[in-house]
């Protein structure tokens, strides 16, 4: 799978970067019951800070963002569970099949290219941060972070035209 398509099922939840078991399953070819039986059989292996299952509350606000979600019959009533990356890579043991073993690659190149990305753009990442940290209501909170993302990419284009203009002058 490209990591593009993986990091679109990465969400955060509990200020954590996680997929829900559903999208593994999916991944991995596997049906999303047959890996919670795994994980339930080994859950000394998964601990809070590797995997967590969804509360209530966390459920009923996901399947209300993407509404799409309950349509598809993806999300059973059961709540999921939110693997963490290194839940993801416990798993891999867990899952010892050549599918799974390939899948659990491409999911942490698509981790480590999220954390990587925010790396790449510190500013832009404490901008919003201190955004969601004010008391503006939600409207106003969008247009500074529409702001910073605009101001962040006028510096790049300023930057990427300085370096590619055309040289004048006598060659040597």
């Amino acid at each position: 799978m490209e990591t593009e398509l993986i990091k679109q099922k990465i969400f955060t939840i509990r200020t954590c970067k996680v997929l829900l078991d559903a999208d593994i399953a999916a991944l991995y070819g596997v049906e999303t019951k047959r890996l919670k039986e795994a994980v339930r059989r080994n859950r000394e292996r998964f601990p809070e800070d590797f995997m967590f299952e969804l509360n209530a509350e966390e459920t009923s606000l996901l399947r209300s963002q993407f509404a799409s979600l309950e349509g598809r019959g993806k999300y059973s009533k059961y709540a999921p569970f939110a693997f963490t990356e290194q839940g993801v890579a416990m798993l891999s043991g867990v899952l010892n099949s050549e599918k799974a073993i390939q899948m659990n690659i491409a999911i942490m190149r698509a981790f480590i290219a999220i954390r990587q990305h925010q790396a790449d753009y510190p500013y832009l990442v404490a901008q919003v941060g201190e955004i969601k940290q004010t008391t503006l209501n939600h409207g106003e909170q969008l247009n500074q972070i529409y702001n910073a993302i605009e101001n962040l990419l006028d510096e790049k284009a300023e930057q990427q035209t300085w370096d590619n203009r055309e040289l004048i002058g006598f060659i040597k």
